[in-house]
């Protein structure tokens, strides 16, 4: 079980993930060779990665994607998935759907012939489309210090 000073330093990560030691020091009261060690020792932070506007990149049409496939097509299109230039996030799901892709094109007429294109080449069987129309709420989850004692109750 996570120590209550590491699910504050987790949170201040969640925040800033480029915060100086330093400064992580003085937010958390924890000695900056503390937050080191734990840094390195945690397996919790599995990637640094960088969160993209991809509207700003000319990619405007965003979704999530569930699909259901042939159990023949299943193995090849969670493949074709995989290494897809515009699925940027794959599930396995449940409840009727094999995957849920989070996909993102430049427009419309892109998406479209790619749903055209997974019906002819896997004869998908099921799939619903979901247009992300404006993000509300992203990557929140354990990123307020101040609420670290609810999550630690628990």
């Amino acid at each position: 079980m996570f120590k209550k000073k590491d699910l504050i330093l987790t949170a201040y990560l969640r925040q800033n993930s480029r915060a100086s030691l330093t400064i992580l020091s003085r937010k958390t009261g924890v000695p900056v060779s503390t937050i080191f060690d734990r840094l390195k020792s945690s397996k919790v932070i599995l990637k640094n990665t960088a969160l993209l506007d991809f509207s700003k990149l000319g990619y405007s049409a965003r979704t999530n994607i569930l699909l259901r496939a042939r159990k023949d097509k299943k193995e090849k299109l969670m493949e074709f998935l995989f290494k897809s230039f515009n699925v940027n996030s794959l599930y396995k799901v449940n409840n009727g759907y094999h995957f849920m892709a989070e996909c993102i094109f430049r427009d419309i007429k892109e998406l479209e012939d790619f749903l055209e294109m997974l019906d002819e080449k896997f004869a998908v069987k099921t799939k619903e489309v979901h247009y992300i129309i404006d993000e509300l709420k992203k990557e929140a989850f354990l990123s307020q210090p101040e609420l670290v004692d609810a999550v630690y109750a628990q």
